[in-house]
């Protein structure tokens, strides 16, 4: 999540949780972002997010690495309220029983509601 417009701008769905997922889900920010060298990269201290792989990628692209706390969610309530929003509006409300059903809704909720219709009041 972008901080700054507080879209989604990388995102992956996949049985594991593990570097590759959270890999996929940063090279579509990337991609979508084009953010200067010196850009903050935060996140919880997930071991997907700690991993070698996952970190030399962002050193590679000029990020300042940031991580949370251990057990505060406080410090990164811009993705935990996001994920908040997208389990009580989507994924509580449908049972899925295989992953591209699921990826396909959660792309439709994240692309079509989240960023195009839902309120941002800390952005007027």
């Amino acid at each position: 999540m972008d901080a700054f417009s507080r879209k989604a701008i990388g995102w992956h769905l996949a049985h594991q949780l593990d570097a590759r997922l959270v890999l996929v889900a940063l090279e579509q920010a990337l991609q979508a972002r084009h953010s200067p060298p010196g850009f903050i990269h935060h996140s919880d201290q997930g071991m997907q997010y700690a991993c070698g792989g996952y970190v030399a990628r962002l050193l590679v692209v000029g990020a300042r690495v940031s991580m949370a706390a251990k057990v505060c969610p406080r410090q990164n309530a811009q993705a935990e309220s996001f994920f908040r929003t997208l389990k009580l509006e989507e994924m509580y409300l449908q049972e899925y029983y295989d992953l591209a059903p699921a990826n396909a809704c959660l792309k439709h909720s994240i692309a079509a509601v989240y960023k195009q219709k839902r309120l941002h009041s800390a952005l007027d």
